[in-house]
């Protein structure tokens, strides 16, 4: 074999293994750029800490890495996640750019909070990189995990479009729901080695939320109540209060008669008749007394807790400025 043709099969070989391996570069490009992101990255002692917390496989701590997570106060957050939602809405994470930033919510009340976003917006990072194929299969389950759960998803859902509905119910059931078809399961368990331990930091936050809202619900029904009982208690105490003014008056007016009465014993029969009934309306004005001073109580409690539920959606707004919580 000549020279010539040996180095035509050389490069001819060489030609070939490039070809091969930018084919693999390109089909592989995500894979790349996050293993070189995942080995550059460095955590701020603080993610690392909750990166430790929740408990990530080898898969999952990889694509954490390779996301690049950033704890943020508020204005940092405002500038990387707000863009241009309502002022109203409380974001509390978001991916973007392929980097997870997570709103820096310092408060013990919240504990659990912090964890339960990144896990949400780790989710957001994997929904990001699978195929059309791999979300198809994964539709019929989440759309039965929604069907069950419509009245947990219902509200703010609506705030998205169909294509990103099918990735935050994806999301937020690998982060809200522990009862999950066995496929969805173990597709999750990709990523968490204990998914439920996820659910605990989801339950552990919003049950301060619900609980707030449960005694607010509470005390709306009992305020509503003791008004109705109120109202119309008042209104009996005022007709029967004129009904014996009336009487007073016309029994006065017979006192000054004279005739008017047969005998004493019909003055005082009667007299006693006005005493017993302004004795019952003093007991009927003591027992509106104090239905207005438990309506007072339950206006004063509800106020309190209304402004302390206020103030802990202020806490989880980065747009809100907000005192501590006391």
């Amino acid at each position: 074999m000549s020279k010539k043709k040996t180095w035509q099969i050389v490069l001819w070989i060489v030609l070939v293994i490039m070809s091969v391996l930018m084919v693999l570069v390109v089909l592989n490009k995500q894979w790349i750029l996050d293993y070189w992101r995942s080995q550059i990255y460095q955590p701020t002692s603080e993610v690392a800490r909750m990166r430790d917390k929740l408990a990530l496989t080898s898969e999952g701590e990889f694509l954490f890495n390779a996301s690049w997570p950033e704890l943020n106060n508020s204005d940092d957050f405002n500038s990387n996640c707000r863009f241009d939602m309502d002022a109203e809405v409380a974001v509390l994470g978001c991916y973007a750019d392929g980097n997870i930033y997570v709103f820096d919510i310092q408060n013990e009340e919240l504990d659990g909070i912090r964890e339960l976003t990144m896990a949400h917006e780790l989710l957001h990072a994997a929904y990001g990189r699978m195929t059309e194929s791999e979300k198809n299969s994964l539709s019929l389950m989440l759309d039965e995990v929604y069907q069950a759960n419509k009245e947990a998803f219902d509200g703010d859902i609506g705030l998205y479009d169909n294509r990103e509905k099918s990735e935050e119910i994806y999301v937020r059931a690998g982060t809200e729901f522990r009862e999950l078809p066995e496929p969805l399961e173990r597709h999750y368990a990709k990523y968490f080695i204990d998914q439920d331990k996820i659910v605990d930091y989801y339950n552990k936050y919003i049950s301060v939320f619900r609980g707030v809202k449960a005694e607010l619900d509470v005390l709306s029904g009992e305020m509503e109540g003791l008004r109705q009982e109120i109202e119309q208690k008042t209104e009996n105490y005022k007709t029967r209060a004129t009904q014996l003014e009336a009487e007073i008056t016309s029994f006065n007016t017979c006192a000054e008669t004279e005739g008017c009465f047969s005998n004493n014993f019909d003055f005082y029969t009667r007299r006693n008749v006005l005493v017993t009934e302004q004795d019952a309306l003093n007991v009927m004005y003591d027992e509106l007394n104090g239905l207005i001073n438990q309506y007072n109580e339950k206006v004063e409690k509800y106020n309190e807790n209304a402004i302390y539920s206020e103030k802990l959606n202020n806490m989880i707004n980065s747009l809100t400025k907000v005192e501590e919580l006391e």
